[in-house]
């Protein structure tokens, strides 16, 4: 691609780099110079103008975002999501409905290798995301590029990114009072958890509450039958025996994990019962703000086996903000 300036008699046929007025008149960069163009620049006194002319080995920057954005998703409809017009050499990638994103990171990588002006911007993976959610951005950044460039960055990234629906579509949550507690503490946990649900298009199928008790916890799990079983308990777990971990036990299930290198969220509990997860939540699930259970939670809805390993290596990013109201992490005064 020639870059750069030349009189305005010899600028007919390219695309204006810079955008120009001219009288009354403003020309948009990106424009292509015909005779009229010329003409209004050399009256308001213009000789030289700054253009854009593509070779016979070069792809205009809106052919070459479509096609590479073509490339990362060549399934729309499997991968999630919804494909924009290019314009400006930009093409948006926008989830038709809520999951996470999921992506080849790998691909990613050699993709933005390929040429500094051949780019892919995207959410970071596992982000939660709704309808409308724009995702992830191709941009050629340069008015055109290689036809070889655009080849090889398309086969780098075929594939590389798409939505992960949610797959479980309900879920019950079992709150536990102590003696003394107070009635809107329960209220407040319930009304953040079904929050989430809703964001994830979850149904709360069924909601109760029982005493801070192993053998009460056990018999509720034991009667649950959504897709995903949540605990709440009205004192903060403390240990791998403590309420929640020994109910999930005692029902016949196994505990997987207790505890998260994230803060806020440190004391989550992942357990299974009947091929089902069953997640104890911490004491910070009772607020909206981002916490740990949530990269959990929003991952088992999305069909994401989670391993001992995956919840370990989640520390690397999580600390997490905290809401305005509270101090920072753990920080003395």
């Amino acid at each position: 691609m020639e870059f750069g300036p030349v009189p305005v008699t010899e600028a007919i046929g390219a695309m204006l780099a810079h955008s120009q007025k001219a009288g009354g008149t403003h020309f948009r960069k990106g424009q292509v110079v015909d005779p009229a163009m010329a003409k209004a620049l050399l009256q308001a006194g213009l000789t030289h103008v700054t253009v854009a002319r593509l070779s016979p080995d070069d792809v205009d920057e809106n052919t070459a975002a479509a096609q590479l954005a073509a490339a990362i998703v060549p399934d729309a409809t499997a991968a999630c999501l919804k494909i924009g017009q290019a314009f400006t050499g930009r093409v948006n990638l926008n989830a038709i409905g809520p999951g996470i994103v999921a992506q080849d990171q790998a691909a990613i990588h050699r993709l933005n290798r390929v040429h500094p002006s051949i780019t892919l911007a995207t959410l970071p993976q596992y982000t939660r995301v709704a309808a409308g959610t724009l995702v992830g951005t191709v941009k050629i950044i340069s008015y055109g590029v290689e036809k070889t460039a655009v080849s090889k960055a398309c086969e780098a990234a075929r594939t590389a990114l798409r939505v992960l629906p949610v797959k479980r579509a309900t879920a019950h949550l079992i709150l536990t009072s102590v003696p003394g507690q107070k009635p809107s503490l329960n209220d407040k946990g319930r009304k953040a958890v079904e929050g989430r649900l809703k964001a994830l298009g979850i149904d709360l199928a069924h909601c109760e509450t029982v005493p801070h008790q192993i053998t009460a916890v056990a018999a509720a799990l034991g009667q649950q039958d959504s897709d995903i079983g949540l605990i709440l308990t009205g004192s903060a777990t403390s240990d791998m025996n403590d309420t929640a971990p020994a109910a999930i036990r005692a029902a016949g299930g196994e505990v997987m994990r207790f505890g998260m290198p994230v803060d806020p969220g440190n004391l989550l509990v992942l357990g299974n019962l009947r091929g089902q997860p069953v997640i104890g939540l911490p004491g910070c699930a009772r607020s909206p703000a981002l916490n740990g259970a949530d990269w959990v939670l929003e991952r088992i809805a999305c069909g994401v086996e989670i391993t001992d390993d995956d919840i370990a290596s989640m520390g690397v990013g999580g600390l997490l903000k905290e809401i305005p109201l509270r101090p920072q992490p753990r920080e003395p005064k």
